[in-house]
């Protein structure tokens, strides 16, 4: 039977879907972002479907009257929202994302790795123990600005520590535009704590370390043990991956949720606008150097050693802003190398094509 697609064509905002039950769809994330790059007639021929979980080989997608299994599409992330060719799914159409969160993939390799698409607020979760670090959460920050998702830092176990307060004055330190919450993940009000965020339509996700209680505040959204939990090594608060896979789960009320194995390591690309954004004060002072090219070193007429000589910034903030700048830097380096490797590749092979032909 052809589904009438008429109902949710035009999308809708989160405003609207607070004064009235979201459709599907709507539930799903749909909006007017993604309907505005299609239409009618193709949403009937080619329903749209979202990623909810992928696996080596297959993406899950999830519809209106579809739960079903497609092969792997290139560049295809969880998040993503697919217009599905019912007879040939390799042929489905990815939308334009309206974010995209990725990171340099671990290792020495210069890849990619894209971690989810489509996300409105992301939760970076770090704990009130030897798990937090305060270089670690900038990183993360940068991640969410660069990708102009709304980052909020939620600092589990605060029921174990001694004085909270401590570590949300160094988180709130990294930011004036973020907002720093210290919760206890297993307290049965953490929903009502994250009522801001969960609003229907909207879509959620949790990255930080494993161990630091992402899954169990993945299931105090859902309502139900969604996403399998474990414990933490008290001795050295290193947790194990329980999570295993990107997926991403239905709220109640509309929404959803993405809950994502531990990152023991994040190295940012492409991010130098997300960089600026959380060291916002030292990207300023830095365009009154004399020179453009100023490593904020030994040069003369340098504002940001004039600044660190004066008391008004903090040494190991500076150092920390430097080394991302750097890797930043290389990593965007590494790129443009990547690509002019890639494009005389291409010029080789047409040359040996072109003899050939000869």
């Amino acid at each position: 039977m052809t589904r009438d697609f008429s109902q949710f064509f035009s999308g809708s905002s989160s405003t609207d879907l607070n004064k009235r039950d979201p459709s599907f769809l709507e539930s799903l994330g749909w909006s007017a972002y993604f309907s505005q790059q299609t239409s009618l007639d193709q949403l009937t021929q080619t329903p749209p479907v979202r990623v909810i979980e992928a696996h080596r080989t297959q993406l899950h997608v999830l519809g209106d009257g579809i739960d079903t299994l497609i092969p792997q599409l290139p560049d295809v992330v969880v998040g993503d929202w697919l217009l599905l060719d019912l007879e040939t799914p390799t042929k489905s159409e990815p939308l334009d994302r309206k974010s995209l969160i990725k990171r340099r993939a671990p290792g020495t390799g210069r890849s990619i790795q894209l971690i989810a698409a489509n996300v409105d607020t992301v939760f970076i979760v770090s704990s009130c123990n030897q798990d937090f670090n305060l270089a670690r959460l900038e990183r993360y920050v940068a991640l969410a600005f660069e990708a102009e998702v709304t980052p909020v830092i939620l600092l589990t176990k605060s029921d174990l520590c001694v004085d909270p307060a401590t570590f949300v004055q160094q988180a709130q330190s990294i930011s004036d535009q973020i907002v720093v919450l210290a919760l206890n993940a297993k307290d049965a009000d953490v929903a009502t704590q994250l009522a801001d965020w969960r609003k229907p339509g909207q879509t959620l996700a949790f990255l930080g370390s494993s161990g630091v209680g992402k899954s169990t505040l993945v299931n105090a959204l859902t309502g139900e043990n969604s996403a399998e939990t474990g414990a933490i090594r008290e001795d050295d608060a290193k947790g194990r991956h329980t999570t295993t896979r990107r997926q991403l789960h239905q709220l109640p009320g509309g929404g959803m949720v993405l809950d994502t194995p531990g990152m023991r390591e994040l190295q940012l690309t492409d991010a130098n606008q997300g960089v600026a954004s959380v060291f916002a004060d030292l990207t300023e002072l830095a365009h009154g150097c004399r020179f453009r090219d100023c490593a904020h070193d030994t040069e003369p007429g340098c504002a940001i050693q004039a600044a660190l000589a004066a008391g008004e910034i903090d040494h190991a903030r500076l150092q920390r802003w430097k080394k991302l700048v750097a890797e930043e830097a290389f990593n965007a380096k590494s790129m443009l190398e990547r690509k002019a490797e890639a494009r005389s590749l291409k010029k080789h092979i047409r040359a040996v094509q072109s003899t050939k032909r000869r």
